[in-house]
């Protein structure tokens, strides 16, 4: 008696591709992070918009005052158009000088041999890893002879007597962009390395190939389209530095410092909210300081794009 086998395999059904069943272990895998990006980032930049045009002390409830706070900003508040110059000062002068540096140093410290390459890696990145290293230069800049360079420019017969340099207003912005940049270069020059690291090498066997005769050549024509993503990161890691500029200013010079000179908009901000609870009017303050931020970072973006074409 013959029988007839039934087939009992039964063949598993595959989600169809991008369904959400397939995708769902990444979904879960980026949830921590879309949570936390949407707690601590996402909802405090409304928040700030909503109380930017409110008149807020944290104990009342806040006031609706439409754009007062905004007019008071431009119109009424001299010591806001010196922090917007200041700031402004800061970015243009440390942010690209710190991202031109940075690029530079990491270029360079990327020919030397993988041990080298490390220890010097470690010691440029050292300052960023530090969070207070910047106290250092409260030593070096301090106003009696011991400090480091009043004592080494009496020693050598440049002055006679101590230079008061944190409460004279004509040092103190040169001594702050320079710790700045010193205190912010790290992480642009890490980024910078590690794009480095990354470029396919033979890139450059193809480029020789090709008619490319000198190092020069391979950094226009390989190396910096090649690490066009890593270039952007570094950028908006030096204007996001240069564009916060606070605690090292507050530190060195005080709050507020000698005829202003080195007060930014983070540290009228700070003060607005902290010192004087006007939170109505630092929120303006931040939603300033973030549309120049944006514009600023679409400014890099197309210049980046223009010059790696």
């Amino acid at each position: 008696m013959a029988f007839k086998q039934k087939n009992t395999l039964k063949i598993k059904k595959l989600a169809p591709e991008g369904s959400f069943k397939e995708q769902f272990p990444m979904f879960v895998m980026f949830a921590p992070f879309a949570i936390f990006f949407v707690i601590f980032t996402i909802i405090p930049i409304f928040s700030s918009i909503f109380f930017s045009f409110t008149s807020y002390d944290m104990i009342s409830i806040p006031k609706f005052v439409g754009l007062e706070n905004y007019r008071r900003l431009i119109t009424n508040d001299a010591t806001f158009m010196i922090t917007v110059k200041n700031t402004f000062i800061f970015a243009v002068v440390s942010g690209p000088l710190g991202f031109l540096l940075a690029f530079l140093l990491a270029w360079l410290v990327n020919e030397f041999e993988p041990k080298v390459r490390a220890l010097l890696s470690f010691m440029f990145y050292a300052p960023s890893l530090v969070g207070n290293a910047y106290f250092i230069w409260q030593v070096a800049f301090s106003g009696d002879s011991y400090g480091y360079i009043n004592s080494l420019l009496i020693s050598i017969g440049v002055i006679t007597e101590p230079i008061v340099w944190l409460k004279n207003a004509t040092y103190l912005m040169p001594i702050i962009v320079i710790v700045q940049l010193w205190q912010s270069m790290g992480v642009s020059f890490l980024a910078n390395i590690s794009g480095l690291q990354n470029v396919n090498r033979e890139m450059y066997e193809a480029g020789a190939i090709d008619g490319i005769r000198n190092r020069w050549q391979e950094l226009r024509y390989i190396t910096l389209p090649a690490m066009s993503n890593m270039l952007l990161f570094s950028a908006v890691m030096q204007i996001q530095s240069s564009f916060s500029v606070s605690a090292i200013a507050i530190t060195l010079a005080g709050y507020p410092s000698k005829s202003n000179a080195v007060d930014t908009i983070v540290s009228l901000m700070q003060d607005m909210a902290t010192v004087r609870y006007e939170l109505g009017y630092a929120s303006a303050i931040a939603v300033v300081l973030f549309i120049m931020m944006v514009t600023t970072r679409l400014i890099v973006g197309k210049v980046l794009s223009a010059v790696q074409k």
